[in-house]
């Protein structure tokens, strides 16, 4: 099989996870977050808070959800994540490593059991070298980090919420939840 092949059948193979993954329901996430009795911290960019307002949705959501950050600036990246700004100069706020330093930063400051972020260019006019849609999701825990990259399409708003979605797809087979 050829590299193309290859790459297009893991295209299509994510884009499956995905759809599958936009069926899982808030209440669903919410349930199987309550029961591993774990806590989780946010680090927006691209959702600014959308990430966080549905983690936050139910009562008792205060059980698991210790707190979030939008990092909408590099500035606030450095500042309250504590990711180094040689590495944001280096790599760009859109991409694979500040995501899991996202992640790995508010895992850390907030002391929770999972950390989860979101990282990414929703349009509608490019970002430095990130074209619209290009996301990245992250998840740092015990067992270190792990992070998605995603090409979304649709409005400013549907990347977004998209974005989001996707991050709770990620925390959900996480937590070992069936797609």
């Amino acid at each position: 099989m050829s590299e193309d092949k290859i790459d297009v059948s893991i295209e299509d193979f994510f884009s499956n996870i995905l759809e599958s993954i936009g069926k899982i329901s808030d209440d669903e996430i919410f349930d199987l977050l309550s029961k591993s009795h774990k806590t989780i911290s946010t680090a927006e960019s691209v959702t600014g808070g959308l990430l966080s307002s549905r983690l936050t949705a139910f009562s008792g959501s205060s059980n698991y959800f210790i707190g979030g950050i939008i990092s909408y600036h590099s500035r606030i990246k450095v500042a309250e994540l504590m990711i180094p700004g040689s590495l944001i100069a280096a790599e760009g706020p859109v991409s694979s490593k500040v995501a899991c330093a996202m992640a790995e930063g508010i895992k850390k400051r907030f002391k929770t059991d999972f950390g989860l972020s979101t990282t990414g260019c929703a349009g509608p006019l490019p970002l430095q070298k990130s074209p619209v849609g290009l996301v990245y999701i992250a998840i740092a825990s015990e067992k270190g980090c792990e992070c998605k990259e995603l090409h979304l399409a649709g409005t400013r708003g549907e990347i977004r919420e998209r974005a989001a979605q996707a991050a709770l797809g990620l925390l959900w087979i996480e937590l070992g939840g069936e797609i």
